[in-house]
């Protein structure tokens, strides 16, 4: 080898590094790829903003017009002492708490004698008292609903409204990709249809 020989002339020549596509981007990325990555993306930060907000605002919006019933009934109605008039009819193995709709009589606010069928307890006889709740009319009815009540349904709507984001983020990817899937395997078969013919004539030659 002379001195005007190139150093590397006789030996062997460097593997050729090859440098990667401008901007990072993956060659063998498609463009249904993209469109998943995108879609999925999107998708969750719906999830990740929208499940809080709809979970808070359903929930409130129940409870606000659950505590609107509850002042509702809470002015329409009120306690009385009522007796009963006629003994419930213990069944066996009844709970201690059960109760049953017996006649009772009561007197109202004008002084005017007043009966109805109210549930009372069981070892209740003919005479004894009970308290009731009726409204203005004299209509018995059912305890007024409590703030407790209001707030256990905020907090189940609000479970619910969650469940049901989840699940339509789930349905939502899930048909995303069942699409991009059926888009796939056609640009396949559309390949395959025009690659398939050369490759037979190559193999039968």
């Amino acid at each position: 080898m002379s001195a005007q020989d190139p150093p590397h002339a006789s030996g062997p020549h460097r593997p050729h590094k090859e440098q990667p596509p401008p901007g990072g981007a993956n060659p063998l990325r498609r463009t249904s790829d993209r469109a998943e990555a995108w879609c999925s993306g999107f998708l969750l930060a719906v999830l990740v903003l929208g499940l809080p907000v709809a979970s808070v605002s359903a929930g409130l919006a129940v409870h606000e017009s659950t505590m609107r019933t509850v002042q509702a009934q809470s002015a329409e109605r009120f306690q009385v002492t009522a007796r009963v008039t006629s003994a419930p009819e213990a069944a066996s193995g009844g709970a201690a708490d059960e109760k049953q709709k017996v006649q009772v009589r009561w007197t109202d606010k004008e002084g005017r004698q007043q009966t109805g069928s109210a549930p009372v307890p069981l070892d209740k006889t003919a005479g004894s008292t009970v308290r009731i709740w009726v409204d203005r009319e004299g209509t018995v009815k059912n305890p007024p609903m409590s703030a407790t009540n209001a707030k256990a349904g905020g907090w189940l709507m609000g479970g619910m409204t969650a469940v049901g984001v989840y699940a339509g983020f789930v349905a939502a990817r899930k048909g995303m990709r069942l699409a991009l899937d059926r888009r796939r395997y056609a640009q396949w078969d559309a390949e395959w249809d025009r690659v398939e013919p050369l490759w037979s004539a190559r193999f039968h030659r």
